[in-house]
């Protein structure tokens, strides 16, 4: 459902809130080990992200990447605006360039409430909460 670059995206954002709760900065080779991550990859993803201000890049021996308190409530939804778009909302679910309610795919009215379901979770889960279900050990990045 997502591109691999929202992928990664979410996940670095997400490994960058938990690191931050603790007061932690951390670099960018830090953050693409801890992800799976190519480190291009994920550097490019990463200056999108702090273009964006979702998160926050400090340059310097100390400096890392970090998100700033008020940032904390970003919601999941924002991240995959900037990484991806909205056609995660609208687009098909077998890719067709025209599907719609009046020219529907054999998926498209199972897939839009997937979709709807989809949303209402990235809308209402803030990094936040994704990091202090990860400082509980109650998830992971890691397979």
């Amino acid at each position: 459902m997502f591109s691999k670059s929202c992928e990664y995206g979410l996940r670095a954002v997400i490994f960058i809130a938990q690191q931050t709760t603790q007061n932690n900065k951390v670099s960018l080779s830090t953050i693409s080990e801890e992800i799976n991550s190519p480190q291009a990859f994920t550097a490019k993803i990463l200056q999108q992200l702090t273009r964006n201000d979702i998160v926050k890049s400090i340059k310097g021996p100390y400096g890392g990447f970090t998100i700033e308190t008020e940032k904390m409530s970003t919601k999941l939804s924002e991240v995959v605006s900037v990484l991806d778009g909205d056609s995660i909302y609208t687009g098909c679910g077998l890719g067709l360039k025209q599907c719609d309610a009046d020219s529907p795919c054999p998926l498209h009215f199972k897939f839009v409430e997937i979709r709807n379901n989809l949303r209402d979770m990235l809308e209402n889960t803030s990094l936040k909460s994704v990091a202090e279900d990860m400082n509980a050990d109650l998830t992971t990045l890691k397979r």
